[in-house]
């Protein structure tokens, strides 16, 4: 005993000392770190803001720039934000900008920090300077971070060192005591057999390798700590802030996206060729970032003027107008497309994944064109790709093997595939024959994003049924063959202001531009409903609940007209058809029950209209009916809102769509339930305007703040650092490998490095 106390208390007495003795430089380490961080910080807020502030001092709108800085300090750690004169005068700051606290002294151009000590603590300026497009400067933009909180933590990490050092202590002197009668030997022994070795790649590595493994993938996850702050930093994304966010965080990455929808068809018309923009909810929320991003786009050439308009390599600059990226054309056979589009994907994947009860067919031929098909686009990747590591962005169900394709043979591209249509249930979705190649071909997939939280998990519950994998829940992860996926809801969206929008009447011309062109009188409340025929969007069902509120509510005969727009699509296939035969039988038989000589219920449209001819439409409506039967997202919820400028109307949404999971202000009903859906439609109708304004201005805030460019923002930042993590992980391979071979060459690699 008298030997183990002459060890345990040098033992203290030296753990005191080197408590008291690392407090000091544990603080000091803590308080870089933060401020490291801290400028990291401000620097991202500048870039993020630095386009919209320069337009709105150009453009004098101080309203606006007094809103763009109360929600950017609605960070705990941002204090204020001020603007100052290039004569260094206070021009515009936030309501917390401290008092007597006047514009810091800083070079006339450039940027600079700097930190300040006041009576209520530390404040960190940082000061950027401001340039028009001319190089002229207008001012500079202060940030002002308050430093209490670093100086807070320093003081709790050295107590929490003392503590765990005391504890450490403690621990030491009973064990020491324990073993003390033992011998040298056999204590060393005890020692060993108590160590137990990591495994890396199903190798066993010395133990002291196994505590720096364990850290630096401790720092892997904390490369997840940007997350909060850009989820706590409001920006208004744009095409700008789209563009920065690619400069400063993928810098030099080449863009390459695959679907198979173009943005752009050329179709013969006579002697002439017609351009047309399809309706295709992937082609409007994708077309924006491209022309935001620039980059390679390939898709199938469906039209029939479309080899006629490419170059010798496929390659067509688009937009016509203003070429801003390149569309890549693929040529499809007609048996390829008859197997791959409207076989496998839409006769068998569609209404395997749309749950509306209509039974999906798979044939053995159709998914022998889907590989045939997924392998050409896989091919065409390859070979627009410059670099080794790409990023590419797939789009949809028409391509789920095209991820592990891709992957073979560019194993260091950033794949993001995006899923656009609900994922079923494991239940359901085993009814495809071929769901392991399904899945696996997903799996290659650096991110793989879908539309909602359920839908994803309704995948890795797909994955967990059956591969063999392994499934990491809490960080939403899938580890198959070697490569990890993430599988992450990213809610799609419009481009706000829409594009659509430019050039639009006021509502009120709008409103006698479409009761003149359908013959409606200017008593008349209109409905709008603008679809593709396609039996997931209820069409006839939303007939049905109209002749409903007529039965129950029979004052409304004679004053409201549903004007619905259908635009027919995959004709070919028998169940599209049936659906437009249905939906025309209905309104047929609605109009005769209750229509008279100068007025009908329904107003069925069968042809596709431009988006500026919907957007018209929706901008005269009082009410806008989107009842999907089952859907991803369904963005015509989304479009009626942007359109809604005035913020007046009132939105009638489908539980079943993905887009009332974010329009929560909408009336949001259940598309099986026709008697409910005729009383939301009366309730829409009857509803006061102080309470239409409220509901529509909260829509378009949503969908301001989550548009089409902060859907991709998402996407691109979580891409970002998962390239930053490989990097990591390749320093990490580096480590086992040079330590498990104990040579010097490998130590001399992680030096290096």
């Amino acid at each position: 005993m008298r030997m183990a106390f002459r060890f345990v208390l040098p033992l203290l007495v030296l753990l005191g000392g080197l408590a008291w003795g690392a407090a000091p430089f544990v603080g000091d380490l803590i308080q870089r770190w933060f401020r490291a961080d801290v400028e990291m910080r401000a620097q991202l807020v500048f870039h993020s803001i630095q386009d919209s502030v320069t337009g709105l001092v150009e453009a004098k709108a101080d309203r606006k720039i007094a809103q763009l800085f109360k929600r950017i300090t609605q960070d705990e750690r941002v204090l204020a934000l001020g603007l100052c004169s290039p004569d260094g005068q206070l021009t515009h700051h936030s309501a917390s900008w401290p008092k007597q606290y006047g514009c810091p002294s800083v070079p006339a151009t450039g940027q600079a920090i700097a930190v300040e000590h006041l009576e209520s603590g530390s404040i960190l300026s940082a000061i950027f300077s401001l340039t028009n497009a001319d190089g002229v400067e207008l001012g500079r933009l202060v940030i002002l971070h308050d430093l209490r909180f670093i100086e807070r933590r320093s003081s709790s990490a050295e107590t929490y060192l003392a503590i765990c050092l005391a504890i450490l202590g403690l621990g030491v002197a009973i064990v020491t005591v324990l073993v003390a009668r033992l011998t040298l030997r056999g204590w060393v022994r005890a020692v060993r057999q108590g160590m137990s070795a990591p495994e890396q790649d199903g190798k066993v590595l010395p133990p002291e390798v196994g505590p720096l493994i364990r850290e630096m993938r401790k720092m892997l996850r904390d490369i997840d700590t940007p997350r909060s702050l850009t989820e706590a930093i409001r920006i208004e994304w744009s095409p700008d802030s789209l563009r920065g966010l690619l400069r400063d965080e993928l810098p030099g990455a080449e863009v390459l996206v695959v679907s198979n929808r173009e943005p752009y068809i050329h179709n013969r018309d006579g002697d002439q060729i017609v351009l047309q923009r399809p309706a295709s909810g992937v082609v409007t929320a994708l077309e924006p970032i491209m022309r935001a991003c620039g980059g390679t786009w390939i898709a199938h050439g469906s039209g029939s003027a479309d080899p006629v308009m490419v170059d010798r390599n496929d390659h067509l600059a688009v937009p016509p107008e203003a070429p801003a990226y390149t569309l890549r054309r693929v040529w499809l056979s007609d048996e390829e497309q008859d197997g791959y589009y409207y076989g496998f994907a839409n006769e068998g994947m569609w209404p395997l994944c749309h749950i509306v009860f209509v039974r999906p067919t798979f044939r053995a031929s159709d998914w022998s064109y889907y590989v045939a098909v997924n392998r050409k686009f896989a091919d065409a990747v390859i070979a627009e790709a410059k670099t080794a590591n790409p990023l590419v962005l797939i789009q949809d169900y028409h391509f789920a093997l095209v991820p592990r394709m891709v992957r073979e043979r560019l194993p260091e591209a950033t794949i993001i595939t995006f899923w656009h249509i609900p994922w079923p249930n494991p239940e359901v979705f085993s009814i495809c024959p071929w769901r392991e190649e399904i899945l696996a071909g997903l799996l290659g997939s650096s991110i793989l994003g879908f539309h909602t939280q359920f839908h994803c998990l309704n995948f890795l519950e797909s994955v967990d049924r059956f591969l063999e994998c392994q499934i990491d829940r809490e960080h939403s992860t899938v580890r198959a063959s070697h490569s990890a996926t993430l599988v992450h809801p990213y809610p799609i969206s419009i481009e706000w202001p829409p594009h659509a929008l430019d050039g639009q009447p006021s509502v009120e011309e709008c409103r006698n531009l479409v009761r003149r062109a359908y013959g409606l009188t200017p008593t008349i409340h209109l409905a709008v409903g603008v679809e593709r025929f396609d039996y997931t969007k209820g069409i006839a069902d939303r007939f049905r609940a109209l002749e409903s509120l007529f039965e129950t509510h029979p004052g409304w005969i004679g004053r409201v007209t549903l004007l619905q727009v259908a635009a027919p699509t995959r004709s070919r296939l028998a169940a599209y058809k049936d659906t437009q035969t249905e939906a025309e039988t209905v309104a047929q038989a609605i109009n005769a029950r209750f229509g008279t000589d100068d007025w009908v219920p329904i107003l069925l449209v069968c042809h596709h209209h431009e988006p500026d001819e919907v957007f018209t439409l929706f901008r005269a409506a009082d009410l806008c009916l989107v009842s999907s039967l089952h859907d991803g997202m369904n963005l015509v919820a989304k479009e009626f809102v942007a359109a809604r400028d005035d913020e007046d109307g009132v939105l009638v949404l489908s539980t079943f769509a993905g887009a009332s999971r974010e329009l929560q202000e909408a009336l949001i009903v259940n598309p099986y339930d026709i008697g409910a859906m005729g009383e939301a439609i009366h309730q829409a109708l009857s509803m006061p305007t102080d309470q239409r304004r409220d509901r529509m201005r909260l829509m378009r805030e949503m969908v301001g703040e989550n548009n089409i460019y902060f859907w991709a923002a998402r996407m691109l930042m979580d891409a970002a650092r998962m390239r930053k993590r490989r990097h990591i992980e390749r320093r990490i391979a580096v480590v086992s490998q040079g330590r498990t071979g104990g040579t010097k060459a490998g130590e001399r690699r992680w030096i290096s490095t």
